[in-house]
Parts: C-alpha cells; sequence; structure tokens
C-alpha cells in the first residue's frame, strides 16, 4: 500500500496538478467572466455548449499533462543536477512507463479534440490539437535545445490557454450572429480584444519566467552543452532581457489603462497586484547573485500570473458597468 501511495503521488507530481488547475481555472474564468459578460451586454448567448466547453477544458489539461511528463522524461539528466529533489522519472516512474502515460494522455487528448469539432460541425478544428501535441513534443527534443526559441514555444503555449476558450466559442458566434451583427454594424472584435489582452501578457510573463528558469539552471545545461540565453549571451546580458520584459508589461499595463479602461479600481489592482510585484522582480533579478535569488524572482513572477489572471473577476464587473 505504501508503495502504491507512493507511485500515486509521484504520477500527480509529474503531471504538474496545480498547474492543470490553473490551467482549468484560466478556461472557466476567461468563459464566464469575460466572454459571458461581454456577449450578454451586445444582447447575444454563447453557442458552444457547457458539455463541449467542459469536455475542451479537460482535453486541454490532458495535453497539458502530457507535454509535463515527456518534458521531464528527457530533461532527466539535467535535473538530476538542477533539481535533483523533484526527479521522478527513472527514480519512482519508469522512463518506459512515461512514455506510455505521455502517449495515453496524448491520445486520449487528440480523441477528444476531434469529437468536439466534429459536434460543432467543423471536425478540421481537431487538427489543432494534433499540432500542439506534436510542438510539445518536438520542444522536448529539439526546440529547448535551440537558443531563445524553446522559451518563445513554451510562452506562445501559454497565452493559447485563455485563447483557448474563444477558439472554438467564436465560429459559431459568427456562423449564428454573422448577419445580425454586421447589419447592427458591429462585431465580435471587443470580445477578441479582452481575450487577446489576457492572452498577451500570459505570453510576456511566462516568457520572463522561462528565461528566469533558465539562469536558474545554469550548471546543469552547462554541463550537458545546452545552448540557452545565459549560456550564448551571458548571465548578465539574460538578467538585461527579463528587466527589458518586465519593463514592458509594466508599460503595456500603463497603456491600457490609459487608453481603454480607466477606472479606478482597475488602476488600484495594477498598481497593487501586477505593477508593484513586477518592481519587484525587477529589483531582485537586477541584484541577484545566485540560484536562490533567481528562484525567488521565479515566485514573483508566477504571483504576477496569477494576479493578472484573477484581474478576471474584476474586469466582469468593468464590462457590466461600462455598458
Amino acid at each position: 500500500m505504501v508503495v502504491k501511495l507512493k507511485h500515486i503521488a509521484a504520477f500527480f507530481r509529474l503531471l504538474r496538478y496545480p498547474n492543470l488547475l490553473i490551467i482549468a481555472a484560466t478556461l472557466y474564468l476567461i468563459r464566464y467572466f469575460i466572454i459571458f459578460p461581454v456577449l450578454e451586454a451586445n444582447g447575444y448567448t454563447p453557442q458552444l455548449s457547457e458539455k463541449n466547453f467542459f469536455l475542451l477544458t479537460i482535453t486541454t489539461i490532458l495535453i497539458a499533462a502530457a507535454g509535463y511528463v515527456i518534458n521531464d522524461y528527457f530533461d532527466r539528466k539535467t535535473d538530476i543536477i538542477n533539481r535533483p529533489d523533484k526527479v521522478i522519472i527513472g527514480k519512482i516512474i519508469k522512463r518506459r512507463a512515461a512514455i506510455g502515460i505521455h502517449i495515453i494522455l496524448s491520445g486520449i487528448a487528440v480523441l477528444l479534440g476531434f469529437y468536439i469539432s466534429y459536434s460543432i460541425g467543423m471536425i478540421w478544428m481537431g487538427i489543432i490539437f494534433i499540432l500542439i501535441t506534436g510542438i510539445l513534443w518536438f520542444y522536448s527534443t529539439t526546440y529547448k535545445r535551440q537558443v531563445f526559441i524553446g522559451n518563445l514555444v513554451v510562452a506562445l503555449l501559454t497565452a493559447l490557454v485563455p485563447l483557448m476558450a474563444l477558439l472554438f466559442e467564436y465560429p459559431l458566434l459568427n456562423r449564428v450572429y454573422g448577419s445580425i451583427s454586421q447589419d447592427m454594424g458591429s462585431n465580435f472584435n471587443y470580445l477578441a480584444a479582452w481575450v487577446f489582452g489576457f492572452a498577451a501578457f500570459a505570453f510576456l510573463t511566462n516568457l520572463s519566467r522561462e528565461i528566469v528558469k533558465d539562469i536558474e539552471d545554469y550548471e546543469g545545461d552547462r554541463i550537458f552543452g545546452r545552448e540557452t540565453l545565459p549560456l550564448v549571451i551571458g548571465i548578465k546580458a539574460t538578467r538585461g532581457l527579463v528587466i527589458g520584459l518586465e519593463t514592458i508589461i509594466i508599460l503595456t499595463l500603463v497603456y491600457v489603462y490609459f487608453f481603454f479602461l480607466s477606472d479606478a479600481i482597475t488602476l488600484i489592482y495594477f498598481l497593487t497586484a501586477i505593477i508593484g510585484p513586477s518592481l519587484v522582480i525587477i529589483g531582485i533579478v537586477s541584484r541577484a547573485r545566485n540560484k536562490a535569488d533567481y528562484h525567488k524572482a521565479s515566485n514573483w513572477i508566477k504571483i504576477t500570473m496569477l494576479t493578472g489572471l484573477l484581474y478576471a473577476l474584476l474586469a466582469n464587473y468593468i464590462i457590466q458597468v461600462k455598458f
């Protein structure tokens, strides 16, 4: 029983279950606190059924979980150096079993993706899930070892999570309301702008964190000859890049506030929950001297990623008030 419990616990750690819960929360927050109020304010109703959205969420979670497994599979050697206490594959779960888990999770995800696509009359959209699964595989085997490419791929896939909530809704809305919206001189661009805003924030914050993690993993990557930014352009220049990205995040929020939002609640939230922590990150990175400092910066970036997502709760109120 002890052995079984040990393996079950290791299995869930391997899948990064806290991250999977955040993915599910992201999709539902975007759907219920952004998409729903924007559509309601314009007299429209969502067209993707609750069942299909739930299946879409499960599919996204399964693809992400499969990605975590295959990433750990190919990162085992460097992880033994960079984070030996977190290595699961080869210690608790056999490498062959890890490959089997990846194949099963990916296979179920692709089948569910095609089922959702078929049920809404756009079976071709199932190809999206094959592409994402393939990208995650090539990320673990190839892209991760190419300078900056791996960082971009992970950031783009992270940004895709909030977009998934809109990806299957948008064509259905155009199918049902397309002619009506044209007659009224309106479209769904405002809805897309909100969702793309969250996606852009997810992209920038995750890109920043991935680069910080590369600095944190400098020793292991150096030993195994990987080409990461800190090893190619140096730690000092890489720190400057992180500071630059955090500055872009701050300036982007300032721009969005003054040109699109301009309400007191957003101002207070941006300053205290996102801009403030971003300044802390800049301070930590600029003074960082060891692995512990970069790990602290990485954790602060995770906080800003979460607070950025939770802004959806306020956005729901703001959208209703503006309309």
